[in-house]
């Protein structure tokens, strides 16, 4: 039979944060964790999350929901968007981002 549930509650997954490389911190202390669920059609389905504090990224293909908390994304170009529960982003690899969250950062990514 296939796997057809990933999570019983991805607002309430458990994950295990660790420090952001300090060359990619640019202010406070922010942790993050990831975890991948599966995958659908040759692609990677998860959930990450991202403590208070601000870092650059450097981003692959994705397109992700916010499940919970705030904050912004800006990109090289200047464009910022506001991040709070229910936006839905498209990244494209390469582009190098800096996250600032203001309150835990949840999402559901699928890469």
């Amino acid at each position: 039979m296939p796997q057809r549930l990933l999570a019983d509650d991805v607002t309430r997954l458990p994950l295990a944060h660790e420090a952001l490389p300090a060359e990619e911190v640019v202010d406070g202390d922010p942790t993050a964790a990831v975890q991948t669920l599966g995958a659908v059609g040759g692609v990677e389905v998860g959930v990450w999350e991202m403590s208070a504090g601000t870092a650059r990224d450097t981003e692959v293909d994705e397109v992700f929901v916010v499940l919970s908390g705030s904050g912004t994304v800006e990109f090289e170009d200047g464009e910022r968007i506001r991040l709070t529960p229910g936006t839905a982003v498209r990244l494209h690899a390469g582009e190098r981002t800096v996250w600032s969250i203001e309150e835990p950062l949840r999402k559901v990514w699928v890469a």
